[in-house]
């Protein structure tokens, strides 16, 4: 794999990659846009920071391109989108730098609370003075923290630590979530009302742009104090400037602009206003931090060479992370249950169903269902089709996708059941895991017991004496070696179902022999990858 790198990144955090005889690494500096679009179509991975855009017109030139990475928890130049369109993953660092932004945002905290930088401008300029710098203490104050993610969470710990009163806001955590960080869950109003000083630790996005505006500075405390380690926008720059100028606002510390580097003039006075504390977006920049997110990117893009899920991709259905390691099992399970149905599937398929059953469906299923539809896919279409894209791919083809889960289970703790539906018929393979192995152990109506090996023959036929000796002779006829064979039949002297494991692939000649000495209703040769 071609790995190109745009941006500067912690040269020991990619060791993982470098140390990988299966990629080449070219690290390409401050390109200009035009020469990017030429080159970019022969590298099939980009590690990025903030410094390239992955927007549709790159997208466009970038034929070969499976994963684009960001070394980073912040996806603001990435066209999420379009890469998804496109089929291509993207991955970000949402945990590398999560103690570095949490630290900082204390730092240039307790910096303007305490008037560090300018007492330092002021000693170092030749004055002896203490008096126009008394600070303030954050000991009994009420610190408001929009957002109790990894970086929120650790700003309210550590604010708990000085003695402080946390309140946070954040829509998508329970309250038990906010107990456990020794915080009370408020709504935004409640923030901005009742705080003395207010954090925000938000990603960027469509709900979050502008939340903070001029008509909550009205609401606040007077001499609040502001801080955005997050994300520029998220707090609206001219009304922060305004609040500033008529003192509603005793104090700002800012570390991200909605325009890096800054140029307008609102940013430029923000910037320059005597009671702002600025930063050029240094949240992220500690060495461990640096060489933690490019070890997480490095990984991601091992993980996808290996075939193994991807914890951090932004555009695929992924699982809590204290899932994953149950999950990863039935993941490989539903694809090979999906890889196999798609052989055995009739044409045109117009419904695709997904059932688990047992203790399976206690969780959310949604990322093993989008496993298993690739896998299906991938068998129905030229497109290369994967977890970003096979939900588009499906709805192009006006595939219908149905998930159900009940924990009822009448013969194994977990079962997962693939069902395709077409106008000539549909299929349905069930499958379970024994020790973390995958098993097929229904197909139709027909009770199985076989793992899906590389070379698979399926045969139904009306079960008579000695058909069985004849599918074996004619295959060592034709030098095919049976490696392990499961049968399952309705009843006595009724249809049989028998599925083969070979060691080499059955030609066509040879299957066409068989069905002709065994009569058979369906004959289908089965290749897993």
């Amino acid at each position: 794999m071609k790995v190109l790198i745009t941006d500067e990144i912690s040269q020991e955090g990619l060791q993982p990659l470098l140390d990988d005889p299966r990629v080449a690494v070219d690290v390409r500096l401050g390109l200009p846009v035009e020469e990017l679009h030429q080159i970019i179509g022969g590298y099939e991975a980009i590690i990025t920071r903030s410094g390239t855009r992955i927007d549709p017109a790159l997208l466009e030139h970038a034929a070969s391109l499976k994963i684009v990475a960001r070394a980073g928890v912040g996806i603001d130049n990435v066209d999420v989108e379009s890469a998804s369109n496109k089929g291509i993953i993207v991955v970000n660092a949402p945990f590398g730098n999560v103690n570095s932004a949490a630290e900082h945002t204390m730092a240039i905290l307790l910096s303007l609370c305490r008037n560090v930088t300018v007492a330092n401008a002021s000693l170092k300029g030749g004055d002896w003075k203490r008096a126009p710098f008394t600070g303030s203490e954050l000991k009994g104050k009420t610190i408001g923290v929009i957002g109790l993610g990894k970086v929120g969470g650790r700003v309210a710990r550590r604010s708990k630590a000085f003695e402080a009163e946390v309140i946070t806001c954040d829509p998508y955590i329970s309250e038990k979530r906010a107990e456990d960080f020794g915080v009370k869950l408020v709504s935004l109003d409640d923030i901005v009302r009742y705080s003395d000083i207010i954090t925000v630790h938000t990603p960027l996005n469509q709900e979050t742009r502008g939340m903070i505006s001029g008509d909550h500075f009205e609401r606040m405390k007077d001499g609040v104090i502001v801080v955005n380690c997050a994300r520029g926008g998220i707090i609206e720059e001219a009304a922060m400037l305004a609040a500033l100028e008529s003192g509603k606002v005793a104090g700002a510390a800012f570390d991200v602009w909605s325009e890096e580097p800054p140029s307008s003039e609102v940013l430029k006075k923000l910037i320059g206003h005597p009671r702002m504390l600025v930063t050029p977006h240094l949240g992220a920049n500690t060495f461990e931090a640096q060489k933690n997110v490019a070890v997480d990117v490095s990984r991601e893009i091992i993980n996808y060479l290996d075939g193994r899920p991807m914890e951090n991709a932004v555009n695929i259905p992924k699982f809590d992370p204290d899932l994953m390691d149950h999950m990863k099992p039935f993941m490989g399970l539903v694809s090979k249950i999906g890889e196999f149905v798609a052989q055995l599937a009739p044409p045109n398929p117009a419904k695709a169903i997904f059932a688990y059953n047992g203790k399976i469906a206690r969780y959310d299923c949604a990322p093993l269902t989008v496993c298993g539809l690739a896998a299906l896919l991938n068998r129905q279409t030229e497109q290369e089709v994967n977890m970003v894209n096979a939900r588009l791919v499906a709805k192009t083809m006006g595939l219908a996708v149905e998930e159900v889960r009940t924990t009822e289970s009448e013969s194994f703790s977990s079962l997962v059941t693939v069902t395709v539906e077409a106008p000539e018929g549909r299929r349905t393979i069930a499958g379970t895991l024994f020790e973390g192995i995958p098993k097929i152990v229904k197909m139709r109506d027909f009770q199985t017991d076989f793992t899906p090996e590389e070379h698979m023959l399926v045969i139904s036929y009306a079960d008579r004496p000695g058909l069985l000796g004849k599918i074996g002779t004619i295959l060592g006829e034709a030098s095919v070696n049976i490696g392990n064979m499961s049968l399952g039949r309705r009843a006595k002297a009724g249809e049989a179902m028998v599925v083969l494991s070979l060691d080499t692939p059955a030609d066509e000649a040879t299957l066409d022999r068989i069905a002709k000495a065994v009569d058979s209703h369906f004959i289908k040769a089965v290749q897993m990858r």
